[in-house]
Order: structure tokens, then sequence, then C-alpha cells
């Protein structure tokens, strides 16, 4: 039974996740009801909350390598741990990590790590993350929470097929014997049995190494399910999804046709795991449509809305074939799951207080508890978990938007670091995404990728790469007005000649589709993998540049992108 004044709506103060709703949700409902009594009680009371957390944080730290070198015996409070424990990168942290792959027991935590995580996010070394099995249950609740507010809105998910988009979860073994994989494939396989029965793609089939191949295979199987929903971190791979759907519509329709995966990439499918796979395909009457809302019966599509992912929503309808809604995942990264949506309508997510210890430090370098914060303002997050992470700073850009009770409801904005400035004027992730906004619907022109760079030079200035076949000097000159609207610093800068004059670079099309294969072939999980909007070190603008150079002699039609 469901009651009206239980529907979805964006008003914070009335919701709560309760016993009425469709039949899907009241049973999950029902089987985690000490869940959600303790996340009730934790919103109304963060700060006990999080105290209460931190305790168990701190034992399960104490007589460790690092408890030792930083004399953890001595902090017993919040306090404590304020005075005696500095803000850390993965920097400092990387020794230990060392030692725990190695195989040396309680580096961090007392607790044994049962999984390294491995992370980079577009650019830059590989980080790895340790997983104890405390610190994994954490996450795991903060998805119940996230799937009972999903099936609250949308009860046909219970009578459909769940695509989602994960990386292996153990790709190779540390030095010291532990797998080292990706966090999405680590949820993915500690989901439910009841909820892993409505994944149509068998396993396997995500451990395949080559990225062509392993889409490909990915779609052949969703395409003999009923698709209710696709659940991955980034929109621009619903993107991917669609654009591979038009391009391997023949091979798939054979395969379809025949019930086989043999067309295509999947020619290069190794046979033994082709055999093995063949029980689980059936012959089906290929689409006559290739897009996926017209493909398959979807009612959401569930992924990152904030930050540079909310550049690429605006497609989603055209690729797709039809609107469907789309529903935000949640704040997280390897390192930490930091806040939930409950509601499509909500203009956040509500921060999560059972996982990790939550620390938010504001511009003037204060840092504030999770009980603290000031409705609208923005903070850098650091976190403290049960894998032994002790002030970490994370370095997302977060701003509060609201409350749920006595807890923020926080948004994200950008990484901390996304900032371009040669001479004062500051140039943030934000105000570049706006101004090319501004300009791709001045011209009318289909958002695309981009990447701008500062070039340091007796008088700095900009470069921007684009796929944009069009009048460069127009774009760049309609890039430069729209840069000069939204930062002042680099309007005062240009009229002084502080600054030279922004430069188009007009890259091969199809240069960040390369791009994106070089990175995912080279170990980004592919759901984490983000076009770059901003290069803030020339191995990330070297990267672009050489995936545009494999292009570069077929299309004529970048020359020679400089190094």
């Amino acid at each position: 039974m469901t009651r009206p004044h239980d529907a979805p709506h964006a008003d914070l103060d009335s919701f709560r996740l309760s016993r009425w709703g469709n039949p899907a949700y009241r049973l999950l409902r029902g089987a985690h009801e000490g869940l959600v009594r303790r996340f009730e009680r934790a919103v109304r009371d963060p700060e006990r909350a999080q105290r209460a957390l931190l305790d168990r944080i701190l034992r399960g730290s104490r007589a460790t390598a690092r408890a030792r070198d930083l004399g953890l015996a001595a902090v017993r409070s919040y306090e404590d741990l304020r005075q005696r424990l500095p803000l850390v990168g993965y920097e400092q942290l990387s020794p230990y990590v060392q030692r725990i792959e190695a195989g040396e027991a309680r580096v961090l935590t007392r607790e044994p790590v049962v999984q390294l995580l491995q992370t980079s996010g577009t650019t830059g070394a590989a980080k790895l993350i340790p997983v104890t099995a405390s610190w994994a249950r954490g996450v795991s609740e903060a998805q119940k929470i996230w799937l009972l507010g999903l099936l609250r809105e949308h009860e046909g998910l219970a009578q459909g097929a769940a695509l989602t988009l994960v990386s292996p979860a153990q790709e190779r073994l540390s030095r010291g014997g532990i797998p080292i994989g990706s966090n999405t494939g680590r949820m993915h396989l500690a989901q439910p049995w009841w909820v892993r029965r409505r994944y149509p793609v068998p396993y396997e089939v995500y451990t395949l190494p080559d990225p062509e191949l392993r889409l490909y295979a990915i779609l052949r199987f969703a395409l003999q399910a009923p698709l209710r929903s696709i659940t991955t971190a980034n929109p621009t791979t619903v993107l991917l999804i669609a654009r591979k759907l038009r391009e391997h519509a023949d091979a798939l329709a054979c395969d379809l046709r025949a019930g086989s995966l043999q067309h295509g990439p999947a020619r290069a499918l190794d046979p033994v795991l082709r055999r093995q796979l063949a029980g689980q395909l059936r012959r089906v009457q290929p689409p006559q449509d290739w897009r996926p809302a017209r493909i398959w019966p979807l009612e959401v599509i569930n992924c990152w809305k904030g930050g540079l992912a909310a550049w690429f929503l605006p497609l989603l309808g055209e690729a797709l074939g039809a609107p469907v809604p789309v529903r935000e995942v949640g704040i997280s990264a390897s390192e930490s799951f930091v806040a939930v949506p409950l509601a499509s309508g909500w203009p956040g997510c509500v921060a999560w207080p059972l996982g990790e210890l939550l620390e938010f430090v504001a511009d003037d370098g204060s840092v504030q508890p999770l009980w603290r914060l000031d409705m609208g303002a923005e903070y850098r997050l650091v976190v403290s978990g049960r894998h032994g992470l002790l002030r970490y700073d994370l370095g997302d850009r977060l701003r509060v938007v609201g409350r749920y009770h006595a807890t923020p409801v926080l948004s994200f904005l950008r990484r901390s670091g996304s900032v371009l400035s040669a001479t004062g004027e500051k140039l943030t992730e934000t105000q570049l995404l706006l101004a090319m906004e501004r300009v791709f619907e001045h011209l009318g022109l289909p958002r695309a990728p981009f990447t701008l760079r500062l070039v340091m030079a007796e008088t700095p200035w900009y470069e921007l790469a684009t796929e944009h076949q069009g009048d460069a000097d127009l774009l760049g000159r309609e890039v430069e007005r729209a840069l000069l609207e939204v930062n002042v610093e680099y309007a005062s800068k240009r009229s002084t000649g502080r600054l030279g004059p922004l430069r188009p670079l007009r890259l091969p099309p199809g240069s960040y589709r390369q791009l994106r294969r070089q990175r995912v072939a080279a170990g980004t999980p592919e759901g984490q993998y983000k076009d770059p909007a901003m290069c803030l070190d020339q191995a990330s603008w070297q990267a672009l540049m050489a995936a545009a150079s494999t292009l570069d002699s077929a299309s004529g039609a970048a020359g020679s992108p400089p190094g």
C-alpha cells in the first residue's frame, strides 16, 4: 500500500523511509529494519553517531605501525585527533600502504586487509586503498539505504533486469598475496544473491581485458534482458553504450539471431570462455531502433550528476532515444562513501554518518566536523575510516545545500585542485564549464569534450583543445568572451596584457575516444574515467596529444599537436 504523503518529494523535513510503500520497497525495508533505525537515529544526532564511530576507528587503529609513529595511543576523542594528527594526502600514507602490499599485518589497522582497491582517477599513478571487513560493511549499508530510496520511487525495477557497469574486483595479487582490483567490482560481488540474479551480464565478461571486446559482450548479454535501469558512475559511459550500440548494430544483430557471441569484436574472444558463456546466450530478435530507450523499458539511469558529470547530462535524452529520469548514485570514491541520495527531488545527498568520520576544511583553513557545517558554505572533504586512513584529505569540494533533520545535505562541486592560474586569475573548472556551456549554446553546437591547459611563457596564455571541426578562430573568440564574463580576474589580466589571448587547437575526430581506450587499457577503471576538462600537468596534456596523434594521419585534421 502506498500512502500519498509518502510519495517522493523535495521536502527534506517531512521525508522518511517509512514502512509504507510499494511491495518491493516494503519487503526490502522490512529486511533492513535495524539499519533504517540506526540511520534515522544518526541523522537526528550526527555528533553522537560520529563520535561513536570515531571510537571504533581509534580502537581498530591502536597497536599498529602508524599508531606508534603518531602516538595514537594518547588519542581518546575527536579533539585529541585534531590536535595530534595532521591532515595527510596519499603521499604520506604510501609507505604504509607499500608495507601492506608486501603482506605486513597491523600497519594501518589491527583488522586484516582483505583487498586493495586500485584507483587512479583520470590521471596520475595508481593509488592502492586498503579494505577491511568493517569498512566494507559501512559501504554496503550505505548502498542498502540508497537502494531503498531507489525502489521507493521506481517499483518496476523489481520486475526487470539491472545493467551495472563495473571493473574487475581482482586484477592481480600484491607481493603479499592481497587481491588488487576495483571498488565497483568489489561492491558488485558483495551484493546479495537476490540482487545479483537481476544482473544479465555474467561477471566473467567484466574481467575481459580488452575494453572494446568487454563492452561488446556486455551489450550482447544486456540485449537479451528487459533492462529497467543502467547504473554506472559516469554519464559518459551511458553515452558510450549508446554509441557502441549503433556502431556494432550489424554484428550484434547477427549474434542475437544466432544466439551466439562470435561476431564483431567477439571474434577475438577466447574459445574456452566462449564455450563457457554459450549456455547463457539466447536467440533474440534484433531491435529495429538501436537507441537504448527504444530497446529496453528503462525507468531510470543511475550515475553521478555533480561536477563535470553535469555537463553531459543534457546529452543523455537524445542518445537514449527518449527522456529517462537520471538519479544520483551518491557522493563516493574508492576511499570513502560520503553521502547517499534518498529522493530524486532533493538538491543533494545526505551525509552518511555511519561510514567514516567526516571533516570539512573551510576556505580560511579551519576544520569543522559534520555537525558544525554552515548552510550554503563550501568545504574540502577529509575522511577517517575503519580501513586505517586517518584524516585523509580526499580533495573533493562540496557545498552544504540543505539539512535532513540535523545532518547536512551535500552537493559535489569538483576536485579542489581543479584550478588554473598564472597571474592570479584562479580559473576554476566550474567557471570553465559555465563558459563552455554558454559557447556551445550560443553557437548551436552539440556538447562535446574539451580540454583547457595553461601555457607558461613570458606572457602566459590558455590553449583549448576540442574536436570541433568548424571555424576554430570563431570558437576561440567565443570561449575567450565567455571566460571574460565568468571570471573578472581573467578579464582584468587580459585587459592589462598579463595574459595572452586564448588559442584553440583542433583535434581529429575520435581523439577523446582514443584517449579513453588508452587510459582504460593502462588500468584506469572504466567507470571512473572522465574526459579531462582541465590539464593540470604536462603529462595529462601529452597523453591527450598522443591519443590525437594516432588519428592525425588518418583524419588530417589536427596537424602536429604540440607536446
